[in-house]
């Protein structure tokens, strides 16, 4: 998997939002459908995300580095539901942020203490995928 490019170009800087070229991205993001929406089971957290199918499972793989589990994805809510209040609620707050995944970017649907739990670990899981791939003879 091809690291992911966090880069903005000076359109993004002028909206305030990273840009969004995959189509599929964006039509996800767009949709009011509950269909869109994703769950991530990482550790204790169920976490609902929408975005592409392709940018979800690299999502996923990254934030996986940083568990000793696996990262899974279902497309239906999970048995039990999502047992953070503030979780189940999230997906009526319009204002989630964007999280760049290459060239698409997710949406996590979750209270910001969650939202910042599984972008530190998005964060952390790129510089692992990083130190991994990096050429052993520059070290």
């Amino acid at each position: 998997m091809p690291p992911v490019d966090f880069r903005q170009s000076q359109s993004d800087i002028d909206t305030g939002h990273p840009a969004i070229h995959c189509n599929e991205c964006q039509s996800a993001l767009q949709s009011d459908s509950q269909q869109a929406v994703s769950f991530l089971l990482l550790d204790q957290l169920t976490i609902p995300i929408v975005s592409c199918d392709d940018h979800l499972e690299r999502f996923a793989s990254v934030c996986g580095l940083t568990t000793e589990d696996t990262a899974t994805l279902l497309d239906h809510r999970p048995a039990g539901g999502i047992c953070c209040p503030g979780c189940r609620l999230a997906r009526y707050n319009a204002a989630q942020p964007l999280v760049p995944v290459e060239e698409g970017a997710i949406v996590a649907m979750a209270c910001p203490v969650h939202q910042a739990e599984i972008v530190q670990r998005f964060h952390t899981g790129l510089e692992t995928h990083h130190h991994l791939s990096s050429d052993v003879s520059s070290l």
